[in-house]
């Protein structure tokens, strides 16, 4: 099943020009995935694809004041995490590529593995095997040898390993100015350019 929600492009003369698929995985910090969307939703061309696994969700109720449907209605199109025949999970279906924020540690384990049980992880597959941009956010530490090992791998594969670590040049006053640099970070990655992050500019 597919749920178009939320709001409607209001595409210009050329109409969507980007297509990014958005997975939440359950791991801590559904924040990421969150503002991700709410930056997104300002593009009108680009178009967001978003899956989340049902570890998210209850994250999203345990970490934040935002509702399963709230979170949703920033999207353009929803995928239930079992629909394995989904749009996203055929290279066919072209896109710019997915980012996972946040990416657990069991979602890493199954991209590396290839081990397709789940929309949110075929969807990750299809990205790498296309060649297609795949962006990993994992959540977790401190880390043992199998979590390194899967990381090196994942890199290796083509994908992007792009932990949250905070950056603290731009003197961020609040946690919310944390979150918004590493989705900004993230999006630099995409060439999508959203006004407002600090850059650093050199010692002079």
């Amino acid at each position: 099943m597919v749920v178009l929600v939320g709001r409607k492009l209001k595409n210009g003369e050329h109409g969507v020009l980007m297509k990014l698929i958005v997975g939440m995985s359950g791991s801590s910090g559904v924040i990421y995935g969150i503002r991700l969307l709410q930056l997104l939703a300002g593009k009108n061309d680009i178009e967001t694809h978003l899956v989340m696994s049902p570890s998210a969700k209850m994250n999203i109720s345990i970490e934040t004041s935002w509702s399963i449907d709230d979170v949703e209605s920033l999207a353009d199109k929803v995928y239930s995490n079992k629909n394995i025949g989904a749009t996203i999970s055929s290279g066919s279906f072209k896109t710019s590529g997915m980012i996972i924020a946040p990416c657990s540690m069991k979602t890493l384990s199954g991209v590396v593995n290839s081990f397709s049980e789940t929309l949110l992880i075929r969807a990750a597959d299809v990205v790498l095997k296309e060649r297609r941009k795949l962006i990993l956010v994992p959540r977790e530490t401190p880390l043992h040898m199998g979590h390194c090992e899967l990381l090196l791998r994942a890199s290796r594969l083509g994908a992007i390993v792009c932990p949250p670590v905070p950056a603290f040049y731009n003197q961020p006053n609040s946690v919310q100015d944390i979150v918004d640099h590493t989705v900004m970070r993230l999006l630099d990655l995409y060439d999508i350019d959203v006004p407002g992050l600090a850059r650093w500019k050199g010692n002079n």
